[in-house]
C-alpha cells in the first residue's frame, strides 16, 4: 500500500465532513472563538481543527503565519486551563491547510474566556459547540474529588427518579417546580446521577433535558 499522500489525506478528512470531533474553519479572525472549539473538543472527546476549508468542504488555504499565532494565543491565552495541541502543516492543490489537533482533556472542565474575560466551559454535541450546564460543571468537579461517595436514598432521591421514570425527558427548571427543591440541589443531585451512570443528560431543541440511562 502506498503512503498516502498529503491531498488523500486531508481530502479524506474532509469527506468525513463537521462532526463531533472535526470542524472547519476557512481563517481564524479570532483568537476567542477559536477558544470555545478548543474547549468544546477538550471538553467532550477531543476533536480535529482544519483551517483553511471552508464551511462546504473547499480548500481555500492558510493565507498567513497569523493563523498559527491565533491558535496559539486561543490555547494558551483564552483557556483555561492551557489547552495542549499538535498542529502540521499540508499542501493541497499548492495551499496550505493546517490541521490541529486536541485531545480530551483529562482534568475538565477545560474553559474559553468571552469578550470580557468571563470563562465558560463548552461541550461538543454533532457539530456545534455548546455551552455546559451547572450540571455538567458538576459533574467535572464532583470527579476531580477522589473519596468514594455512597449516594444515600431520601425521599428527595426517590422523587427524582419518580420524576425519571414517568420516561419523559426532564428540564432542570420542571424539576425544580415540580419538587419545590432549590436550584443548587437539584444540580448536585442530578449530577450525582449522571456520575453514577443513572441518569444521563440529552440534548434536545437547543436545550439539556436528563433521563434516565438505557
Amino acid at each position: 500500500m502506498k503512503p498516502l499522500t498529503d491531498t488523500d489525506y486531508i481530502h479524506t478528512l474532509i469527506a468525513e465532513g463537521e462532526h463531533q470531533q472535526q470542524d472547519f474553519k476557512f481563517e481564524i479572525s479570532d483568537a476567542r472563538k477559536i477558544a470555545k472549539t478548543l474547549s468544546a473538543f477538550a471538553n467532550t472527546d477531543g476533536g480535529r481543527l482544519l483551517i483553511g476549508v471552508k464551511d462546504n468542504g473547499r480548500i481555500a488555504g492558510v493565507r498567513s503565519e497569523e493563523e498559527k499565532y491565533m491558535i496559539e494565543a486561543a490555547a494558551q491565552l483564552y483557556c483555561l486551563p492551557e489547552v495542549d495541541y499538535k498542529m502540521q502543516t499540508y499542501i493541497v492543490e499548492g495551499r496550505q491547510v493546517l490541521v490541529v489537533t486536541i485531545e480530551e482533556s483529562l482534568h475538565k472542565p477545560v474553559y474559553a474566556k468571552d469578550e470580557n474575560g468571563k470563562p465558560l466551559a463548552y461541550l461538543r454535541i454533532k457539530d456545534e459547540n455548546i455551552l455546559a450546564t451547572p450540571v455538567h460543571l458538576r459533574v467535572w468537579q464532583q470527579s476531580e474529588s477522589p473519596r468514594g461517595e455512597l449516594i444515600r436514598y431520601t425521599e428527595r432521591e426517590q422523587l427524582l427518579l419518580d420524576q425519571l421514570e414517568q420516561g419523559t425527558l426532564l428540564s432542570l427548571n420542571r424539576y425544580c417546580r415540580q419538587t419545590g427543591i432549590s436550584r443548587r440541589s437539584a444540580e448536585h443531585l442530578l449530577a450525582k446521577f449522571v456520575r453514577y451512570d443513572i441518569v444521563e443528560p440529552v440534548f434536545e431543541n437547543h436545550k439539556f433535558y436528563f433521563r434516565i440511562k438505557k
